[in-house]
């Protein structure tokens, strides 16, 4: 997708579609919010291209955003300390409302990235 706002509806969209063919209408609304965090987090703080995976298996839906900056994201804040603030809950609450998150740098073709993903089990 291209580094553009816009992107993170488009990919909200799109993810609500395939969850609903698939019969995995339980995991919507949970897989947007954070779906819509970690796209968000890729287009607004790097400034390449970004791409959204989702993948199930054995009852996990993993939901992933990757993007051309290989550095590490922003630890997630105290929620607490989040109260007032304008920006920087998207890791918190990804943190929160997933049951296991986390990043890993990738090089794939010469490109550098990074991959931030979290996972929702069905039960």
């Amino acid at each position: 997708m291209p580094n553009d706002l816009r992107a993170v509806t488009v990919c909200r969209r799109t993810l609500r579609l395939i969850l609903t063919m698939h019969g995995l209408i339980r995991l919507v609304d949970t897989a947007e919010l954070l779906a819509t965090e970690l796209v968000s987090n890729a287009v607004r703080h790097t400034k390449g291209p970004a791409a959204l995976r989702v993948r199930w298996a054995a009852g996990v839906l993993r939901v992933g955003a990757w993007d051309a900056d290989p550095g590490p994201p922003e630890p997630p804040r105290n929620p607490d300390a989040l109260t007032e603030a304008e920006e920087g809950r998207g890791l918190a609450l990804v943190r929160a409302c997933a049951d296991l998150w986390g990043w890993q740098p990738l090089a794939r073709g010469g490109n550098r990235g990074k991959y931030v993903w979290c996972d929702l089990a069905a039960a």
